[in-house]
């Protein structure tokens, strides 16, 4: 008998079931994300050591017992889950080119010239190596006084370049955790490749600074954007925004508080607007105005006690969780938005996601393009995976039309 057999196939059995189907109890919302997540966008690395792993059980063991015989079920029956995982994943192409269509029109591909459609099977093989020796990165500059959470990254072509569009890349963690080099670092590999100047930025984080310090300080990188990128080969006035998570709740309050002096102290006057935004499974019901009660309890567990002030309660302080909704502060103004969505977000419901789409286009005016990914998890797109890869060369579309648009407005 060989137990350990038994116990590698039940586990991964489980994490691929769970990945299939995430549990919904608020108690395991953290272990269900964190496993269906490596789970589903590592499917194709599982499904070779599941193979790798059984294969070489048999040739040592053979088939003797009835540990091995339920070993071998449950090989063959995480390794039929985990080829669903990757057909899902790469459904992630026809799901991104399908909101593209919808919201840019069915010949919008043909005014970008040829596109990169292919797998990068090379960062696939090695989905955790960030390097990229053909883009050039200039780490940790200052954009604002304060120390390490106010210090940005730019990524940048080897070959320079000038006027170039420009992406803000906001990191997500809940607005307690994480960095400037966790997140967004394949979208913004593959943009510099292109031609693109991308600012990935630190900002001040609760509890030890509290709202609005955060927003203050993205507002604050966009004018530092404005008055600097041009000596990195940024044009300056194309700026779009993008971010996962609390980084995606970001990304969209800038894009819909464009150059609100209430969020700019000391520089009010300050150029913060942005022309695209494309948030990564974002929170958008900030004050849980939804009424849904995933949005009620993030608000009551985690903004109200640890990113807001103790003395600024939602009860008696609504108003100023209200200001920080992007689902509350929509407008006819609202830049053009790419939203992307998992459909099996354990963090952020998809609902939410859906709601906020709604909303914007029922006001904007500019194009709102929203895909809903099959499958997909909460920060489906931190390292290269078939589904990250498909979404980073749908968003690559999305924006390259965008400032296609925007350079045909304002010659």
């Amino acid at each position: 008998m060989q137990p350990n057999f038994l116990i590698r196939r039940a586990v991964q059995l489980g994490l691929t079931a769970n990945a299939l189907r995430p549990l919904r109890a608020r108690s395991t919302t953290i272990p269900v994300f964190f496993a269906g997540w490596l789970t589903g966008e590592l499917a194709p690395q599982f499904l070779a050591l599941t193979v790798a792993d059984t294969a070489v059980h048999l040739a040592r063991h053979g088939v003797r017992d009835r540990s091995t015989q339920a070993g071998l079920a449950m090989a063959a029956a995480s390794a039929a889950g985990l080829a669903t995982l990757i057909r899902t994943g790469h459904g992630a192409r026809e799901e991104i080119e399908s909101a593209l269509t919808s919201a840019l029109g069915e010949d919008y591909a043909s005014e970008l010239g040829r596109s990169d459609l292919g797998l990068p099977w090379g960062e696939l093989a090695l989905p955790f190596r960030m390097g990229a020796p053909d883009v050039r990165v200039d780490r940790n500059i200052a954009y604002a006084p304060g120390g390490k959470r106010f210090l940005l990254d730019v990524y940048r072509p080897v070959e320079p370049v000038s006027g170039a569009p420009v992406l803000l890349q906001v990191h997500g963690g809940a607005w307690v955790i994480g960095n400037k080099e966790e997140q967004g670092r394949p979208l913004m590999r593959y943009l510099a490749r292109r031609g693109w100047v991308c600012v990935a930025i630190n900002y001040p984080l609760s509890p030890a600074h509290r709202w609005p310090a955060h927003i203050v300080a993205a507002k604050r990188s966009l004018a530092w954007i404005r008055s600097h990128i041009a000596s990195y080969g940024g044009d300056p006035r194309f700026v779009a925004v993008t971010g996962g998570s609390a980084g995606g709740h970001l990304a969209a309050l800038l894009a819909l508080s464009q150059n609100d002096p209430a969020l700019q102290p000391e520089f009010e006057d300050a150029d913060t607007s942005v022309q695209a935004c494309v948030p990564h499974y974002g929170v958008y019901d900030f004050a849980a105005t939804s009424g849904s009660g995933a949005s009620k309890y993030r608000l009551e567990s985690l903004i109200a006690r640890r990113v807001f002030a103790p003395d600024r309660d939602p009860v008696n302080h609504l108003d100023d969780y209200i200001a920080a909704s992007p689902l509350d502060r929509i407008s006819s103004e609202a830049p053009p938005f790419f939203v992307i969505h998992g459909r099996d977000d354990s963090l952020v419901p998809v609902r939410e996601a859906r709601e906020f789409v709604r909303r914007l286009r029922e006001k904007s005016r500019q194009p709102v393009a929203y895909a809903e990914l099959a499958g997909a998890q909460h920060a489906f797109d931190v390292f290269t995976s078939v589904r990250s890869a498909h979404v980073v060369r749908g968003v690559a579309r999305f924006l390259d039309h965008t400032y296609n648009a925007w350079k045909a407005e304002n010659r």
